[in-house]
């Protein structure tokens, strides 16, 4: 299967949050899906960093890496 993340379900993933929902949490994990996210990602999470409603443990560079 190939499953294309939306920004919310990524960041819930990354950051291990607990509103990410079993079965996505088993879709992302099964190595037989393809995982894919949109470029878009990488600007929505830059926005919602810079508006205070996320906050990374790290640069955000290495949070992509």
């Amino acid at each position: 299967m190939r499953a294309l993340l939306e920004t919310h379900v990524f960041l819930w993933f990354v950051l291990n949050d607990l509103k990410l929902s079993n079965d996505a949490r088993v879709t992302i994990e099964d190595a037989s899906n393809e995982i894919c996210i949109s470029p878009a990602n990488y600007w929505e999470i830059a926005i919602k960093i810079s508006c205070g409603k996320y906050r990374l443990n790290g640069p955000y560079e290495e949070f992509w890496r």
